[in-house]
């Protein structure tokens, strides 16, 4: 599928792009190899779907731990080293409006 230079140009003008003619003509050919190239990946992929995956997503689902409850820091352990705190709370400088 060929990339027309009044298409490069239009979508020059969405971005706010200000381009010379000769880089909407190179813009031009670079995107029509672009897209000839991403449809040959089409068709690879087209006739690769039949193949299953080398590995599974997860090969052996039971070596996932247990969710066990385990004690953690205590309010004032995690505290003890923020360099500003308020009433068992982190003081974070204000980062929104």
């Amino acid at each position: 599928m060929a990339i027309t230079r009044e298409e490069v140009a239009y979508t020059a003008k969405l971005a706010r792009l200000d381009l010379s003619e000769e880089e909407l003509e190179r813009l031009g050919r670079d995107l029509t190899r672009i897209s000839a190239y991403v449809d040959q990946l089409s068709e690879i992929r087209d006739s690769a779907t039949q193949i299953a995956p080398a590995l599974p997503l997860i090969p052996n689902a039971e070596a996932l731990r247990e969710d066990i409850i385990q004690p953690s820091l205590s309010r004032d352990a995690a505290l003890s080293g923020a360099p500003d705190q308020d009433d068992g709370f982190f003081r974070v400088p204000k980062v929104m409006g």
